[in-house]
């Protein structure tokens, strides 16, 4: 065993304790896209740390994934709950991309906001 196997498995653990508050707070609310993103890394993180035979650390990214994921499904703003928030979020993704790049491009609504502004 290597010990940085040990070290992730610590700093998981101490994410794991950190996010268990926000799963048990039913006022809590944290945004869909800082949470699926979160989900997302600590599972690639899982896989990756399998694949090098870093087991612990493996199930300690697990874990933050599956916190990641409960805190994305419930206790996301929203007028549903459940795996069907993740789905909300994704079908969500092409029109977030499309707001960003239209305003990237100063075609957007906040580019009417800056040439006002710019005005001034």
């Amino acid at each position: 065993m290597m010990w940085q196997d040990l070290v992730f498995l610590a700093g998981s653990v101490f994410s794991i304790a950190v996010l268990a508050p926000t799963i048990r707070d039913p006022a809590a609310q944290v945004p869909l896209g800082s949470s699926v993103p979160s989900m997302t890394v600590g599972t690639v993180y899982s896989i990756t740390y399998a694949t090098m035979g870093m087991t612990f650390s493996a199930l300690g990214s697990f874990g933050v994934a599956t916190m990641w994921s409960l805190i994305a499904c419930y206790r996301s703003p929203g007028p549903v709950s459940g795996p069907k928030t993740i789905a909300r979020f994704v079908a969500s993704l092409p029109g977030r991309a499309r707001r960003s790049v239209t305003d990237a491009l100063g075609a957007g609504p906040s580019a009417a906001t800056d040439a006002e502004q710019a005005a001034d």
